[in-house]
């Protein structure tokens, strides 16, 4: 359902609202408010997220301490996939978004299926499998294209357009753009069907919006052989949201927000 809060009216309920509902059962004076470090759509995973919230108590109440503040909220929230990790007392001047250093994403690839029959039952909706006789990919090619990514640039083709896109800057920094294998959940169970898991890691300060499926979707074509390398480097140049490849977007299931530096 996402990371954000959803109105009353949505059938699906973000993860906002969820913590904010827990949040009340710690009997603030007025209510309390999470603001997010780092947005995720539906069908986003998020591994570690941030936020920060103010909780105002009746006077003579003490501040919560840490570990108090992590089981209390953890108590209303066992229902549901969502726990609190960690809570630090921060200084005013703190903002989860606008204070981080860094945000780490990690898509997962997996290739060797034929059909989506043959993707592992406890893979589904935590990977992507490119189907067909595009189903191995050329990862060295993909390697090489992944280098154009890196560093400063107008990543203007490589966001989806919505409301705010007139009102944020295209350039970003990649710090990080990688691709290593990985190991499937249980996967030595089944080495004998050849399948492979792949991890196309980013590294940046902040993201453009879907900007990280539009990569993944655009390594992808390369490993597939409908995109080269340098393609890529054009498509960066070019600097035009409508010019990216349709058939290149990346589905959710497979993004995960790994970790939010500070």
């Amino acid at each position: 359902s996402g990371v954000m809060e959803t109105s009353n009216d949505q059938a699906v309920v973000g993860v906002q609202n969820y913590l904010e509902r827990a949040a009340q059962n710690l009997k603030p004076i007025v209510p309390i408010k999470f603001c997010i470090s780092s947005r995720t759509d539906t069908g986003v995973h998020a591994l570690c997220n941030s936020a920060h919230l103010d909780i105002q108590r009746e006077p003579g109440k003490p501040a919560f301490q840490e570990k108090q503040l992590i089981h209390c909220l953890n108590k209303h929230l066992k229902s549901e996939p969502i726990r609190i990790l960690k809570a630090h007392r921060v200084t005013d001047g703190f903002h989860a978004r606008f204070s981080a250093l860094s945000r780490t994403y990690v898509y997962r690839l997996l290739t060797g299926c034929a059909h989506p029959s043959e993707i592992p039952v406890f893979e589904r909706d935590l990977c992507w499998a490119p189907l067909g006789h595009f189903s191995s990919l050329n990862v060295p090619a993909m390697q090489e294209a992944a280098q154009f990514l890196l560093g400063t640039h107008d990543f203007s083709t490589f966001r989806s357009l919505n409301s705010k896109t007139p009102f944020q800057p295209p350039v970003r920094t990649l710090l990080q753009a990688d691709i290593q294998p990985s190991p499937g959940f249980l996967s030595h169970h089944y080495e004998h069907r050849k399948l492979e898991f792949w991890e196309v890691k980013f590294r940046s300060r902040s993201f453009l919006y879907r900007q990280v499926r539009r990569m993944v979707g655009a390594l992808v074509a390369v490993g597939q052989g409908k995109l080269t390398p340098q393609d890529i480097k054009e498509l960066l140049e070019i600097k035009d949201s409508q010019a990216f490849p349709s058939y290149a977007m990346a589905p959710p299931s497979g993004l995960f927000l790994k970790s939010v530096e500070y």
